[in-house]
């Protein structure tokens, strides 16, 4: 494996699991199981290490999602499999992490954000208006704003203090936020889908 995907990978594992405030660059270089000299060849510090570990984790996501997506047989079927790769990824993740990178990665967060609200905002435009055509969608829903109102959503998981707590996991909220929106958005021919492939591709949607 290239140096630079195994300290971008091992950094994005111990951001995952314990945020981006405790991790020192000898955790990384440590997991990455190089040097920290080696490390240090390639990053000047921890800053440089985060925005390169988040754009390339990010990046990796979205491409993941995307296939999924061009790869399914309707737009159902495509949501139904980026909730699923989204819920691997909801199932390890620290709920901490994304707080802890809009409080002390501001500029890393925006990044984020922001493609989220570019590259995955129009992804999920282009599956609206399919989904319309395809008498999946109700025809009314306005695609651009429900594509922005989607990716909303899908960042309130990553407040702790209004959704995630003891009794509701951050996996068991992304999901249910996910089926709602989809209840809103879908007609009976669209719900008869989803629930097919939600038993094919979810291992659980909550119940809260």
């Amino acid at each position: 494996m290239d140096v630079l995907v195994k300290i971008l990978s091992a950094a994005t594992e111990l951001f995952i699991q314990y945020g981006f405030k405790v991790i020192t660059m000898d955790d990384i270089a440590r997991r990455a199981g190089i040097s920290k000299k080696t490390l240090y060849q390639h990053f000047a510090n921890k800053n440089e290490v985060v925005q390169e570990a988040v754009t390339w984790y990010k990046a990796s996501i979205t491409k993941r999602c995307h296939n999924e997506m061009v790869n399914s047989d309707n737009p159902i079927e495509a949501l139904v499999r980026c909730m699923s790769v989204l819920d691997s990824f909801h199932r390890k993740v620290n709920t901490q992490t994304l707080v802890e990178l809009a409080r002390f990665y501001p500029e890393c967060f925006y990044y984020f954000k922001n493609t989220l609200l570019s590259e995955d905002v129009e992804y999920i435009k282009e599956n609206m208006v399919a989904g319309i055509k395809e008498g999946l969608y109700r025809p009314e829903i306005n695609p651009e704003f429900m594509a922005k109102y989607r990716i909303e959503l899908s960042l309130l998981i990553f407040n702790p203090n209004l959704l995630v707590n003891d009794r509701f996991s951050l996996s068991l909220v992304a999901l249910d936020i996910a089926e709602h929106f989809l209840y809103g958005i879908m007609t009976e021919k669209g719900v008869t889908l989803y629930k097919k492939y939600k038993e094919q591709y979810l291992q659980k949607v909550s119940e809260l």
